[in-house]
């Protein structure tokens, strides 16, 4: 039996590639989940793509902070607090900064920063309210480490999301709640942010370990942060992206 047999894992951007390949990791491994994106048919098609049972969805705004404090309450309401929650949800635009107006900017902070923020607080009360020793695994990137034309925004969210790790492992290592930020490696196939063929091919000839991001490579490092395996490991950033950012 697997030790997420019956665990209560949250997902957020669940529909997208990413979290498809998370539910879908979790799911076999005998967790209960609970998917949200904002996108209602998309999460539908998820389910039912992945053939999911004792699964929970909801249709989750990240900019509004109404739709975030109903997905609190919806976890309080079925689960009492969740075991796992996995902070995935994320926006990837491209413009360069004269051409960036403040809502861009307001947006990028606000799906990538802070809604995290609010989830990972939100959370972590539920977990110390109930006593959940849980974990929290943020989805950052290596974009982090390097600017990068035209997305210098998603650069900088990601910079601020690595720090938001750290802070909550710190503060909330005494009530046994680990944090921890996965850096996953490029991955083709996004519905939100379509990538060009030339792209891909590109990016993927510039990867030290010359191949995109296979759907269990993300899935098992969060999955062993999440493990017992994993029980003296917080506020780190584990990089699983074949070197890619180890280039200029």
């Amino acid at each position: 039996m697997s030790e997420f047999d019956g665990k209560r894992v949250l997902i957020t951007g669940a529909a997208g590639i990413y979290g498809r390949w998370l539910a879908a990791a979790f799911a076999k491994a005998g967790a209960r989940l609970l998917l949200s994106d904002n996108r209602p048919d998309a999460l539908t098609r998820t389910v039912a793509d992945l053939s999911l049972r004792d699964t929970l969805t909801h249709a989750t705004e990240l900019l509004d902070d109404a739709s975030i404090a109903d997905l609190a309450a919806t976890v309080a309401r079925e689960w009492g607090a969740p075991d796992i929650v996995l902070n995935n949800a994320g926006i990837y635009p491209g413009k360069p900064l004269l051409e960036t107006e403040a809502a861009d900017y307001d947006a990028m902070f606000g799906i990538n920063c802070r809604a995290p923020f609010l989830i990972a607080r939100d959370m972590g009360r539920l977990m110390m309210a109930q006593g959940v020793r849980g974990n929290i695994v943020n989805i950052g990137s290596g974009a982090s480490r390097k600017m990068r034309p035209s997305r210098v925004l998603y650069c900088t969210s990601k910079t601020t999301l690595e720090r938001l790790t750290k802070g909550f492992a710190l503060e909330l290592a005494e009530h046994g709640i680990r944090v921890n930020l996965v850096e996953p490696g490029f991955a083709a196939g996004s519905e939100v942010t379509p990538l060009s063929e030339e792209h891909i091919r590109t990016t993927t000839a510039s990867i030290p370990l010359g191949r995109l991001t296979a759907p269990e490579d993300a899935a098992n490092a969060v999955m062993f942060l999440c493990s017992s395996r994993a029980s003296y490991i917080t506020g780190t950033v584990l990089a699983v992206e074949g070197g890619n950012s180890l280039r200029a």
